[in-house]
């Protein structure tokens, strides 16, 4: 066993100095990630700075009706909150489709976010991982890829984000609310909280040492609009996603898609938004042939590996079942 220290901040101001003076320290909240990663020797900070009294433990729901998630809510609470269930119900089935309830009632909504990569060759210290050892090199591309990423890898890491909070807030336009080392609070668009491997795939995030993730903030839904969360995996419980969909959907009179919003897991290295898809579907009935054509320009730029080409047929064919499940009636599908 490696030996470490433990440290239980106080305040933000503490935790993050803790954090930027110590090069081996890390947050923990849940713990659900990091105390797995330790158990397996891919991580072993020398300190842990305990955030979980920082007061981040609220789920605010305002007037407008955005909503701020409080960084350390735990996931089981924020799944189970009246008001996310009825405003923002991807997001309730994202949670609730990721882990067990055990995991749900301990791991939070920043942790959450920054949960790291399942890949076998990640996992395993035995193993080179250019994320773990950069320059070590990458034996997944010509070994064990199934699960792994067909958008947004390089030649350096094909590594997917396993996760599924992180999808729905993708759809649901959220901004990731975070403290600096000088105590200034920014906020990040989700998406660009995450950076894709390029040449550097150990730099997963944005954030700086000492940066602290206060919560994330949802904005209003469209108003009429309808949203969806469907998941694919292997096997029907505690499973990660081979491919997963959130979807925010709003159409007019007529059946035209008004607005849409698509984010996709399980195929990347981060929640992937597909924009070009939604801008390609703005204005037109969610036919079979209207969204093969969407996602046909959405998955133009793909990576494909062997044996994970399939994704690009089955995330076609999932968007084109959580279209179908918000605009046709049960009975019609």
């Amino acid at each position: 066993m490696r030996p470490f220290a433990y440290e239980r901040a106080e305040d933000p101001a503490e935790a993050a100095a803790l954090v930027a003076e110590r090069p081996d320290a890390a947050f923990l909240a849940g713990g659900t990630n990091l105390v797995d990663l330790m158990k397996l020797g891919v991580a072993g900070p020398g300190t842990l700075v305990d955030v979980r009294r920082l007061g981040y433990d609220r789920v605010e729901h305002r007037d407008d009706g955005g909503v701020l998630i409080g960084a350390t809510v735990k996931n089981s609470e924020l799944a189970g909150d009246p008001g996310i269930r009825r405003r923002f119900p991807a997001l309730s089935r994202a949670i609730l489709a990721g882990a067990s309830g055990q995991l749900r009632s301990a791991a939070t909504t920043a942790g959450n976010l920054l949960q790291r990569t399942r890949c076998v060759y990640f996992q395993d210290v035995t193993k080179p991982c250019n994320k773990r050892e950069p320059g070590s090199g990458c034996p997944a591309i010509g070994g064990s890829h199934r699960d792994l990423a067909v958008l947004g890898t390089s030649d350096h890491c094909v590594a997917t984000y396993p996760g599924d909070m992180a999808v729905a807030l993708a759809a649901l336009d959220a901004l990731v609310h975070v403290r600096g080392l000088d105590g200034e609070a920014r906020a990040l668009p989700l998406e660009d909280l995450y950076v894709l491997p390029g040449d550097t795939p150990h730099r997963e995030t944005v954030l700086e040492r000492g940066d602290l993730i206060t919560g994330v903030e949802l904005p209003a839904a469209p108003a009429g609009a309808a949203m969806h969360y469907r998941k694919v995996r292997d096997r029907w419980s505690y499973a990660f996603a081979l491919v997963s969909v959130a979807a925010v959907l709003r159409t007019a009179g007529d059946g035209t898609i008004d607005e849409v919003r698509l984010a996709l897991g399980g195929v990347a290295p981060r929640p992937w938004r597909a924009r070009t898809a939604e801008s390609e579907l703005i204005g037109k009935l969610p036919t079979p042939e209207n969204v093969q054509a969407a996602m046909g320009a959405e998955l133009a730029g793909a990576r494909p590996l062997p044996d994970n080409a399939f994704k690009l047929d089955l995330a076609t064919d999932l968007v084109g079942a959580v279209l179908r499940d918000l605009t046709e009636p049960e009975e019609d599908r």
